[in-house]
């Protein structure tokens, strides 16, 4: 039996977006855009975005669709007879599993949110009791545990459905559902009285910001942004590759991935700051902006309830985008190496990660004693350095190199396969470029990760 194939191109591009449409687009980039200076960082960002990211995701989905597998066997296809680079598939596979031990955890706090937000328990409490409930869930691994479970066996249920009448059909629709609510959203938003402010931070350059910040330290956020909001590197966006025709280019099905990507991004930033400045709350950073600043701008607003359910609703659609993309990807591995059916690749991995995500939980109540980077870090602190910091750069590396020297897959065959189709081609100038700068820029950003993190 030959791979299921997604029955269109829409629900392919949709899907890959999914997958790199996530959590750090949406609570990560609007703080960030807000702390190096507003509009003028999202166009260095963009720059940054087209000449980093877009090349990797050409590679991982040409990867994808030459070998006709995930990553678990990618590279046993198409490395040369005798070579290594089949060792990189554990990287790769370890990182998938890696980044869903934390992530069900916070799917489920968006899913818990809008329950909350949808049942009124925030209404008529002031900035610190709204904080207060932030702080009781995080101390209950009870209920914590139970939305991670259902999320889990929800997303996995989904897969087991098969990529068409499942992935596609499920992620399509919520995707559709998730602009449609950041539309909604976003003109609720701008249309606020005293919403000027916000907007005009968000949206007019203050080169000035950059200066107070130091360029350098701007260039490295936006690099670093460009970079992990695509989740490249581990092989989650080359299996979706695996699954479509070779009617299209690969170079613009990338560009595709990473206009809605960064449009997602871009939009939760107009939902956010203008709502944050009409109503004087200072954008705070990290989970805080989402799971306290805004609970508190929507109590203050008309219709603040509905808004607000509708808030955590399309929040819920983006995290659960990328964890049933990641699934999928989970279980490809388990069907690819061992030729198992779908149900029990989804039973066993199901169980799997069940397991995996308990220490996530534990983190931050039972475990919180455990502080992997000092005071005020936790188990999830420690995920995401090992999946953001270590396995995307690496794996990134990896890719970069397989496809463009003469010891891997070689720059011939990836072209070959990149520009097969019609659309944009990918551009042979760019031989060089890809060869032996973006390692370069690669490396020194994983150099980064680990001196901004430990000096």
């Amino acid at each position: 039996m030959g791979r299921e194939k997604f029955s269109s191109r829409l629900g392919f591009i949709l899907i890959s977006a999914g997958c790199a449409i996530g959590l750090g687009n949406v609570w990560r980039f609007p703080y960030i855009v807000g702390q190096y200076g507003g509009a003028a960082f999202v166009l260095i960002y963009g720059v940054f975005l087209l000449i980093l990211g877009l090349p990797i995701v050409a590679m991982e989905f040409a990867v994808g669709r030459a070998s006709q597998k995930s990553i678990a066997l990618s590279y046993d296809v198409l490395e040369p007879e005798g070579s290594k680079w089949h060792y990189a598939k554990y990287l790769g596979m370890a990182g998938n599993y890696i980044l869903m031990m934390f992530y069900t955890t916070v799917t489920g706090w968006m899913v818990l949110y809008f329950f909350k937000m949808a049942k009124g328990d925030f209404v008529g409490l002031d900035a610190e009791r709204v904080a207060g409930e932030f702080e009781n869930m995080l101390a209950d691994p009870v209920i914590m545990g139970i939305f991670m479970v259902i999320m889990v066996v929800g997303c996995f249920s989904i897969c087991a459905r098969g990529i068409q009448g499942g992935v596609e059909k499920i992620t399509k629709w919520m995707m559709v559902c998730l602009l449609g609510l950041m539309a909604i959203l976003a003109v609720h938003s701008v249309f606020l009285e005293n919403s000027r402010a916000g907007l005009e931070f968000y949206l007019k350059p203050d080169f000035a910001k950059i200066i107070e910040a130091g360029i350098g330290e701007v260039i490295f956020a936006a690099m670093g942004q460009a970079f992990f909001t695509l989740s490249i590197g581990i092989g989650a966006l080359a299996v979706f590759g695996s699954y479509i025709g070779k009617e299209h280019r690969l170079t613009g099905e990338a560009i595709s991935v990473a206009v809605l990507d960064t449009f997602v991004a871009f939009m939760a930033g107009l939902i956010i700051f203008p709502a944050c400045f009409a109503f004087q709350i200072e954008p705070g950073q990290g989970p805080k902006l989402v799971f306290v600043t805004l609970p508190n701008v929507f109590n203050n607003m008309a219709g603040g309830r509905l808004l607000g359910s509708l808030f955590f609703l399309f929040m819920s659609f983006a995290a659960i985008s990328t964890e049933i993309a990641v699934f999928q990807n989970i279980v490809s591995f388990a069907t690819d190496l061992t030729g198992c059916t779908v149900k029990k690749a989804v039973w066993l991995n199901g169980a799997a990660m069940i397991l995996l995500s308990i220490p996530c939980v534990l983190g931050f109540n039972v475990w919180s004693g455990f502080m992997p980077f000092g005071e005020g870090s936790n188990i999830l602190d420690l995920e995401d350095f090992i999946i953001s910091n270590n396995l995307l750069p690496l794996g990134s590396l990896i890719y970069l190199a397989f496809c463009t020297t003469r010891y891997g897959w070689g720059f011939d065959n990836f072209m070959k396969e990149a520009n097969e189709g019609k659309g944009i081609r990918f551009p042979r100038w760019a031989r060089a470029y890809v060869t032996f700068v973006l390692p370069v820029i690669v490396l020194v950003i994983f150099i980064q990760g680990y001196a901004s993190k430990f000096f």
